[in-house]
């Protein structure tokens, strides 16, 4: 069984309930809760928040019942790992064991099904202990990212012999895109970190990857939700 899981916290020092902020008409949570609920692959689904308004929103649309999460996994500086480690065992509790953990980020809302059913495809294919999902970074420590030494002077920030005069002629580097995870159940159990074991990328595109942190950020995704919808709407049937 492949158990969804979504992490909803109350609390957002950048945007105000950015969870529950309506996003294109519904609460941005409902933008991946719906993908989890729409997959055929996912045989439950848990959504892990303090927030008692976001937790009966989840249920009334079929989330297990594992009640608000503990006070210590709420704060600011609660680790993902640790939100994941309490949502597996509460929902096994309910369902039995799981073969994947599946996280979908809800703050990163522009992710497609096809994005979904990638990263697993992948997991089944290569049997890692955690696929998660990462993009091509736009700027690269190898050719234009930068840092200033003791004197304020500045260098590449991973210099390689005889330089690197391209992006093209750099090492590919990856941003890590809060979007989509699937990880092996054992392995979350186990480790205390998401990069103690074999983490792979799956890319997906930039444009799918917009992660909400600011009010630029919200209104970014909206005119591309919004695009996308009308988009939607044009196409031939």
């Amino acid at each position: 069984m492949i158990i969804g899981h979504i992490g909803a916290r109350k609390g957002s020092k950048g945007v105000v309930n950015k969870n529950f902020r309506e996003l294109c008409g519904k609460p941005l949570i409902a933008w991946s809760l719906e993908q989890l609920f729409h997959s055929s692959r996912v045989g439950a689904v848990v959504v892990s928040t303090d927030d008692p308004e976001i937790y009966d929103y989840a249920v009334e649309r079929g989330a297990l019942k594992i009640g608000l999460r503990p006070a210590h996994l709420a704060t600011d500086s609660a680790p993902k790992w640790g939100v994941w480690q309490h949502a597996l065992a509460a929902a096994e509790a309910l369902v039995g064991p799981a073969d994947a953990f599946l996280d979908l980020d809800c703050t990163s809302p522009l992710r497609l099904p096809e994005d979904i059913d990638g990263a697993l495809d992948l997991f089944e294919a290569e049997h890692p202990d955690m696929v998660m999902s990462v993009c091509e970074a736009r700027k690269n420590p190898y050719f234009n990212l930068v840092e200033p030494d003791e004197t304020g002077a500045l260098h590449v920030s991973k210099p390689l012999p005889g330089g690197v005069w391209s992006r093209q002629a750099a090492p590919k580097v990856y941003e890590h895109a809060a979007s989509t995870y699937v990880v092996d159940p054992d392995y979350l159990r186990r480790a205390k970190t998401i990069y103690e074991g074999r983490v792979i990328p799956f890319e997906m595109p930039p444009e799918r990857c917009v992660d909400i942190d600011s009010p630029f950020d919200f209104k970014l995704v909206e005119l591309l939700m919004q695009e996308r919808l009308s988009n939607d709407e044009q196409a031939p049937t």
